[in-house]
């Protein structure tokens, strides 16, 4: 299960927009920074192809303007 981190950098005046449309996602846990024009996003999916998706889809997000990874690990299925 891959979980990744991101940070999301909205366009300028478009934080909540871009808060609103991350909250949309279900694999998605959003964290608006106090201090900064930044958002916190952590993924969880089921697969590596789910994950490809879902960034695809945050990239598309009109408000966002950068997303940069910080961390991300899989954590293999156990059969």
């Amino acid at each position: 299960m891959p979980v990744k981190s991101y940070l999301a950098h909205p366009h300028e005046g478009k934080k909540h927009k871009l808060i609103e449309a991350l909250s949309k996602f279900e694999q998605c846990e959003v964290v608006p920074a106090q201090n900064q024009d930044l958002v916190i996003i952590v993924t969880d999916t089921e697969s590596n192809s789910e994950e490809d998706h879902l960034k695809e889809q945050i990239e598309a997000i009109d408000s966002l303007k950068l997303l940069a990874m910080v961390s991300g690990f899989n954590t293999p299925k156990k059969n």
